[in-house]
């Protein structure tokens, strides 16, 4: 369903019925809702908890911004490494609002505030901002995004740069396996079958290139983060790969260092993916975390 959030249509999935604590799971770079596991979510649900997920404005069903252009991403990369403000469309705080306004249309006060990736730097950013809104924060293969940091692999750096041959469904799914490979968790590998089923369902669900460039931006641009995590002080899990080949794990452990009171959790085997074996123990880790959070026990 689609509900106004932040003045934006965004779409949303809500699972578990009321009366729950809400999980409110948000997702990363050009990522849809549906990148969420079911299984993952129905094992939040089993847990206890009400799961809300929600496509982050300019993907999947949620409202566009190609009115506003997709900027030079080679040119605001070199601004970047000199020092200079990266100029994006919006920002991870604007994000931020979008979704607080997704627990505002579903009359959600606070809620357990769980973001993978981007959306891990998107949930900083409301755990920051909004700790009355915010019952607990876990970081899931995210970053503080501080200068210094190390940076995806070589091989994955340079996969990221290539296009595709075409446009057409096949020559994108075939894209997009050759990078998953080289993130994907090494003692969970999954089917080129299994991944192309996958990558064809989300791509047919939507497709906005556009929108990942803009949001590549938004990130590029959120330079004073690092600093805006010593604010937090609500309950934090840092959860993060060790075998993570595009957000290194060195970029968890500082994100941990940066929270006050942080629990840092490095998960073995795990890349930047979520196979069905990670989200078991990512749920092992959040439910047990979040409801500790809600009896006043969590670190």
């Amino acid at each position: 369903m689609k509900v106004n959030a932040n003045g934006l249509q965004i779409e949303v999935d809500d699972t578990g019925g009321e009366g729950r604590p809400v999980i409110l799971l948000i997702m990363g770079l050009g990522m849809q809702l549906v990148a969420w596991p079911d299984a993952f979510v129905q094992q939040l649900v089993d847990a206890g908890f009400r799961v809300v997920r929600h496509d982050n404005r300019d993907i999947g069903l949620s409202q566009g911004f190609d009115h506003l252009g997709t900027g030079n991403l080679v040119w605001e990369t070199i601004r970047h490494r000199i020092g200079l403000k990266v100029r994006s469309a919006y920002t991870l705080q604007d994000m931020a609002l979008d979704s607080l306004g997704v627990l505002d249309a579903l009359g959600i006060a606070r809620a357990h505030i769980v973001g993978a990736s981007m959306g891990g730097m998107i949930a900083q950013r409301i755990a920051a901002t909004a700790p009355g809104r915010t019952a607990s924060l876990v970081s899931i293969m995210s970053s503080s995004g501080a200068r210094g940091l190390p940076g995806p692999r070589r091989e994955v750096g340079a996969m990221l740069m290539r296009r595709p041959r075409s446009h057409d469904e096949a020559a994108l799914v075939a894209h997009s396996i050759k990078l998953l490979r080289l993130i994907q968790s090494p003692a969970y590998p999954q089917t080129d079958e299994q991944l192309a089923t996958r990558l064809t369902f989300s791509m047919r669900r939507a497709y906005h290139p556009a929108g990942l460039m803009r949001q590549m931006l938004a990130i590029g641009a959120d330079d004073d983060r690092p600093q805006v995590l010593a604010r937090i002080q609500r309950p934090t899990l840092v959860l993060h790969g060790d075998a993570d080949a595009l957000v290194p794990i060195a970029c968890g452990r500082d994100s941990a260092q940066r929270i006050p009171g942080a629990t840092f959790i490095a998960v073995p085997g795990m890349g930047h993916d979520l196979p069905p074996e990670v989200c078991t123990i990512l749920a092992h880790h959040i439910a047990p975390f979040a409801h500790a959070a809600d009896a006043g026990t969590a670190p």
